[in-house]
Parts: structure tokens; sequence; C-alpha cells
């Protein structure tokens, strides 16, 4: 159990490196990112189609990404979808394409320059149904049943307070509202020295939890419907080789996984959906 201090330094950390990541000071090496790749590439490998791209600004890509909730949230014209962790706006955007202008999304993000740089582009491209505020996701700058749909990409196993967060999307959703998220989780235990990494927790591992563990947050939470699938994740090496993002946490914590395996027999993408009682 970590310390308040603790917690309050890794969300500094956090923040500083998503920061530098929208300023482009650093690669896009957090959770998902090619960093040496094509970002659009590595978007195709985690399921986003040419044509949704095509929306998708390309300065909104930074290659954060650990799936596509916006393929399993069956999004329709008219709602109002909130983002957890929006970053520059890469999943807003397409969610604003779907909704329409009768739609509206709503994104939210801690890290102010990743605020700026999402509003900007909606500025020049005259986005009018997307909006950007600043909050953290445990404390959602959002009204009581106010949302139809929340989605979220790889962000929710950076926070520390993973059943708060649930518990504030349940009071954002209207009833009968659904959720629709990807995630890091884990499929085995991690040894303690990854999970004490602060580059592994920037790299959206060393924050995750088991599967069964995921579930029974939503559970918790109150949520119906809930389904769990778990895939593949392409962005971390098999082996020696493979992207800088999956060799600077594996780097950071090699000492610390058993003989022979790798980040990617701990860790998947897991595609999360859930329905809040009518």
């Amino acid at each position: 159990m970590k310390s308040k201090e603790q917690k309050r330094e890794i969300s500094k950390v956090v923040r500083e490196s998503y920061g530098k990541i929208a300023k482009g000071d650093l690669p896009g090496c957090g959770c998902g990112c090619s960093c040496s790749g094509d970002s659009k590439e590595f978007a195709k490998l985690l399921g986003y189609t040419g044509n949704e791209l095509s929306v998708i600004p390309d300065e909104a890509n930074l290659a954060l990404s650990c799936g596509n909730p916006t393929a399993v949230a069956a999004l329709n014209q008219g709602e109002v979808v909130l983002d957890l962790g929006s970053g520059a706006g890469f999943d807003c955007f397409l969610a604003a394409a779907r909704v329409g202008n009768s739609g509206r999304v709503i994104g939210v993000d801690m890290t102010p320059e990743m605020l700026e740089k999402a509003r900007n582009i909606a500025d020049r491209d005259n986005l009018s149904n997307v909006e950007f505020r600043l909050g953290e996701i445990e404390n959602l700058p959002v009204a009581d049943n106010s949302v139809d749909v929340v989605i979220s990409n790889c962000v929710i196993n950076l926070s520390q307070e993973k059943e708060r967060v649930f518990r504030e999307i349940h009071r954002a959703l209207k009833p009968g509202g659904r959720i629709a998220v990807s995630d890091m989780a884990l499929t085995r235990e991690l040894p303690e020295a990854a999970i004490d990494s602060i580059e592994a927790y920037v790299g959206c591992v060393a924050g995750a939890v088991l599967v069964e563990k995921y579930r029974e947050l939503v559970e918790n939470a109150g949520f119906t419907d809930v389904r769990l699938d778990v895939k593949k994740y392409p962005g971390f090496p098999a082996s020696g080789d493979g992207n800088e993002n999956g060799k600077s946490v594996e780097n950071a914590i090699a000492e610390a996984l058993e003989s022979g395996l790798t980040l990617g027999d701990y860790v998947s993408t897991v595609y999360v959906t859930a329905r809040k009682k009518s």
C-alpha cells in the first residue's frame, strides 16, 4: 500500500510526463505508443480503420492508445459522450463525428498541455460539438446523470483510486447509460519490483490490475451487463526487439520479470462494456 506522499509523487510524475508528450519534448511513450514507428499504422493495429483515422486530426494522434473504445461504444447521433483522460482529443474527435451536431462530446484531462493542444485543434477546425475540461477522473467536472456514454482509452490504469473512478462514471451517466473502455489489465500478478517502477507506471503497466479485479471494480460501482474481452496488446516487444516504449519499460523492470517471460505475458488490452441500470 502506497502512502499519500508516494501517491502524490506518482501523480505529479505522470502529469509532467504527459505534459512533455503534449509539447513534443518527450516521445509519445505512454500507453500504447509506437514511438519509433508510424502513429497511424500503430492505431490500425489497435483496431482503428483508415476511414476513422481520416476523421481524426493527425496532431491529436500521440500514439497513447491501447485499443479503440469507440468501436464497441456503438455511438449514435445526438448522444452526449464523456471521454476520461482525453489527451489531445484523439477519441473525442472521432466520437464528435459519430454523434453529429445534435450531440456533444466532453473530454476531461488533468494535463493542461494536453487540453491546450486539444482545444487548439478544435478551434482551428471549428468543431463546436466538442469541449475539453480540466479535471481528474476521480472527480469528474460534469453533472449527475448528464451523459449517455463514457469512453476511455488506456487511462484508468493510471489512477490510484480506481474504485472512485467507476463511482464517478456511474454518477455522471444517465440511467441506462453505458461505458466502453479500453485499458491495460494484468493476466498475471506483476513482481513487486515492477509495481514500484515509475517507468512502468507511466507506461501503463505498474498501475494495471488483474482482469478479474477490473470486473469487480465495475460491478461494485453498480453497473450491470458487465463484459470484459481480453486481447493481445501489440505495443510490447515479443523479445529483445520491438518499439522503444516496450523496450524502455521492459528494460526498467527486466530483472523483476520471471525468466523467459516478457511484458506481453503479464499485460494485455481489456475492453470493458457495461450499463447503468435504467
